[in-house]
C-alpha cells in the first residue's frame, strides 16, 4: 500500500524570494492597497487600519527586525528541503490556490485536481516591463518562464476516483491550456523551486479555491476533504512514498497574530475543532491560503508533528504584512 511519510507546511510570500532589503516592495504595496482584509471581514485601505490601531508597529517594522527575520525564515525552508530528501518521497501532493494563473472567472473550480503528464508553470512575473524585483520573484517561483515539471497521473486519477466516489465534487484537469499564457503559479513552483533542491520529484497538485467566492469551501470542508484524501493514500494499492505540502499562508495583507497562533494550535492532535471553525470572515485575501493548511490537517492523521516556525513579519507601522509559518509531521 502507499504510505504518506511527510506532511509539510510552507508560506510562500514574495518576500522569500528575495533579500530582506527588498521587502520594502511589499510595503510600498501595501501603502496603496484600497482592499486591506480584516478577520472580522472588513475591508480597508491603508489610511483607515491606522486610524483605527495606530503606528503600533513602528518599532518592528524596520531594516533590522526585517533582515533577522528573513534569516529565520531560510533556515525554516532549508529544514524543509531537508526534510523532504531524507524522506525521499516518490511523489509530492501539493495543496495550493490559483489566483488567476491557471483559472480565470470564466472557469474557477473550488477544488480541482492535475492528472497530466506535465505541469507547466505560467511566466506571469518574467514578461517584459516589469520591475527588477519582481524579476527576482519570478525566479523563485519558477514563473520567469515556461517550465515543465513531472507530474504523476496514475495516482492523480486514483485521487479524483477516490474523492468522487466519497462525495467529494472535483474537477478534473489534464493539461495546460494556451501556455505560457497559463499555467501552474507561485503557490507550486515556489515549493518546487524552493524545497526540491533539484530533484525531479513527480507532484500532483491539488488546486483549491480559496480567493474568489462565491464557491470558496468553508474549513470544515477543506478539513473532510483531507480526510477523505488520507483515505485514498493509505488504500492504494501501490508502493508509494508520499508527502503532502501545504503552500501559503498565514495570515496577510493584515497580521492577525490571533488568528495564526488558532491554526497552528489547531494542528495538533485533537485540536483540529479549531480549524474546522474558523469562520469565512477570516479567510479573505492572502488569509484564505490558511485554507490549504487545514486541508493538509485532515489528511495528517498518525504522523508527529517535528516543529513549527511562526513570524509574524510587520512591514508598516499599522501592521500589514504576513504571518509566516513552516512545519513538518512525519512518523519518526
Amino acid at each position: 500500500m502507499a504510505k504518506l511519510v511527510l506532511g509539510i507546511g510552507t508560506s510562500h510570500t514574495p518576500m522569500l524570494t528575495l533579500e530582506s532589503h527588498d521587502w520594502e516592495h511589499r510595503a510600498a504595496a501595501d501603502y496603496q492597497n484600497p482592499t486591506l482584509n480584516l478577520s472580522d471581514g472588513r475591508w480597508v485601505n491603508y489610511e483607515e487600519l491606522l486610524a483605527e490601531v495606530g503606528p503600533r508597529y513602528e518599532a518592528v517594522a524596520n531594516v533590522r527586525e526585517l533582515a533577522r527575520q528573513a534569516q529565520i525564515c531560510e533556515h525554516a525552508l532549508d529544514r524543509l528541503s531537508a526534510a523532504l530528501h531524507a524522506a525521499n518521497p516518490d511523489l509530492a501532493i501539493i495543496i495550493g490556490d490559483d489566483q488567476e494563473e491557471l483559472f480565470t472567472p470564466g472557469n474557477n473550480p473550488a477544488l480541482a485536481i492535475f492528472y497530466g503528464s506535465e505541469i507547466k508553470t505560467s511566466d506571469k512575473y518574467g514578461r517584459p516591463g516589469l520591475p527588477a524585483w519582481m524579476r527576482t520573484v519570478s525566479l523563485g517561483y519558477s514563473m520567469d518562464r515556461l517550465h515543465t515539471f513531472p507530474g504523476a497521473p496514475g495516482f492523480a486519477s486514483e485521487l479524483i476516483v477516490g474523492l468522487t466516489d466519497r462525495h467529494v465534487d472535483v474537477a478534473a484537469c489534464a493539461r495546460v491550456e494556451h501556455s505560457p499564457q497559463s499555467g501552474f503559479g507561485h503557490a507550486f513552483g515556489f515549493v518546487i523551486q524552493r524545497l526540491f533542491g533539484g530533484r525531479a520529484i513527480p507532484v500532483v497538485p491539488i488546486l483549491l479555491n480559496t480567493y474568489f467566492p462565491p464557491n470558496v469551501p468553508t474549513a470544515a470542508r477543506c478539513h473532510d476533504i483531507g480526510k477523505a484524501l488520507r483515505e485514498i493514500i493509505d488504500t492504494n494499492r501501490s508502493d508509494a512514498r508520499v508527502a503532502i505540502v501545504a503552500s501559503g499562508g498565514l495570515s496577510h495583507f493584515v497580521v492577525d497574530e490571533e488568528l495564526d497562533r488558532r491554526v497552528l494550535e489547531g494542528l495538533r492532535p485533537g485540536n483540529h475543532e479549531l480549524l474546522r471553525s474558523i469562520p469565512r470572515g477570516a479567510l479573505n485575501s492572502g488569509s484564505s491560503e490558511i485554507l490549504n493548511w487545514v486541508l493538509m490537517a485532515g489528511a495528517l492523521g498518525g504522523l508527529r508533528q517535528q516543529w513549527l516556525e511562526y513570524q509574524p513579519i510587520y512591514r508598516t507601522p499599522a501592521g500589514t504584512g504576513v504571518g509566516v509559518a513552516f512545519g513538518s509531521w512525519s512518523e519518526d
